[in-house]
């Protein structure tokens, strides 16, 4: 069902929807600050298989969390330059790789220890998140589709796969977030997006770019 959440009754109305199907194991669709995305409960082995069915493809999911405070749960320690990133750039359009904490009990499709960590800017996916705890989120399209803008876009791709859809108009910047890798001895942009090289090095000097092409 597709809440609107740009009106108060609908919005209490969606988000209580999307809590619900989070700890059910079902799918939704939630705005952030740059576009849809397609989201299951990070713990919930099931959820996010059928979150990478809806897709159609198996790139293992980022997480997304509603609090600075729960990335300290979800790592075993975690550098000085990524707590300055956080510190400067949560919520917003950073994406950090961490390694994990060993003893989490998820399987987001990957064993490499490594998982790629988010607080978006957007108050309807912050109030679902600190509800829900930390969910697997993809862009809410099918692999190789463009990224849905509205919810009622990601539903002409996604369908019935998704049990709640929360739109909030048109996402207002959809260029992708940043991704800066923390897992090595140096921080690297991986990817440059909507923070850009000079600001991040406002905060961490140290940073490099990527040498892959």
């Amino acid at each position: 069902m597709l809440y609107d959440c740009r009106s108060l009754a609908d919005r209490d109305r969606g988000i209580a929807a999307a809590i619900e199907a989070v700890r059910n194991g079902e799918l939704v669709v939630l705005p952030t600050d740059t576009v849809y995305g397609i989201g299951a409960d990070a713990f919930t082995p099931y959820a996010v298989k059928a979150l990478l069915d809806a897709k159609g493809g198996h790139v293992p999911p980022p997480v997304l969390i509603g609090s600075r405070h729960t990335l300290d749960g979800l790592v075993y320690t975690l550098p000085t330059a990524a707590r300055d990133l956080v510190e400067a750039f949560w919520p917003g359009a950073l994406t950090i790789l961490v390694k994990h904490s060993a003893s989490l009990r998820w399987d987001l499709g990957d064993d490499s220890g490594v998982v790629a960590v988010r607080m978006p800017l957007h108050p309807v996916a912050l109030e679902v998140l600190r509800e829900t705890g930390p969910m697997a989120v993809a862009s809410a399209n099918k692999t190789g589709q463009p990224p849905a803008l509205t919810a009622e876009q990601a539903r002409d791709q996604l369908a019935y796969s998704v049990r709640a859809y929360l739109e909030a108009g048109p996402a207002a910047d959809p260029v992708p977030s940043t991704i800066v890798d923390l897992t090595g001895d140096e921080p690297v942009v991986v990817r440059e997006g909507a923070i850009g090289l000079a600001e991040l090095r406002d905060v961490v000097p140290e940073l490099r770019e990527s040498q892959v092409a």
